[in-house]
């Protein structure tokens, strides 16, 4: 699949089939991830891949919004490192952003959760802290994000946008584009 097909199909997947990925597949995700760009090219983000369904029920409670990462068949957790890159977290959110399409380039569905919380430092301190005791996370690094993967159980609608025209400007704010 191309990319601009993945990026048109692509959806959060919640609800995944019991079939795990294989090893070489989630290699080629990480690559994927990996291969992202990133402020001058500093290597700020980094991956911690999890397949073992105990570590995958247990990482459900870093919020209340997870709990279909039980379900998943591996996750990806990214991190960044904020003394390495000021661009830490939007390295690590472009990688996010690469992993997850190319997921969908192979079949697999994924879902994001969230751990960093620009908006609520307490809760983005609460979650980072239980994922960086679970994972044994060095406090240099940001938990980012939660990446859950696996081979969608349901078949999803077409995603409904609003209108392109909406948020789409030419040259300038407000000079639609025809």
């Amino acid at each position: 699949m191309d990319v601009l097909s993945a990026i048109m199909k692509r959806r959060e997947i919640t609800k995944f089939t019991q079939e795990s990925i294989p090893n070489e597949l989630m290699n080629q995700l990480v690559k994927a991830a990996y291969l992202s760009p990133s402020g001058n090219n500093l290597p700020s983000r980094e991956f911690i891949v999890v397949t073992d369904r105990g570590k995958l029920s247990q990482l459900t409670s870093t919020t209340p919004y997870m709990k279909w990462l039980k379900d998943a068949a591996a996750a990806v957790v990214i991190v960044g490192n904020q003394q390495m890159s000021k661009y830490w977290l939007q390295d690590a959110s472009i990688a996010g952003g690469f992993l997850w399409l190319a997921a969908v380039s192979k079949g697999l569905g994924a879902a994001w959760g969230a751990v960093y919380h620009a908006e609520d430092e307490q809760e983005s301190a609460t979650r980072e802290k239980y994922v960086r005791e679970y994972l044994n996370i060095p406090d240099h690094l940001r938990v980012v994000a939660i990446i859950g993967l696996g081979y969608p159980a349901l078949e999803t609608d077409p995603k409904e946008m609003y209108a392109l025209e909406r948020v789409l400007h030419r040259e300038k704010y407000e000079e639609k584009m025809e």
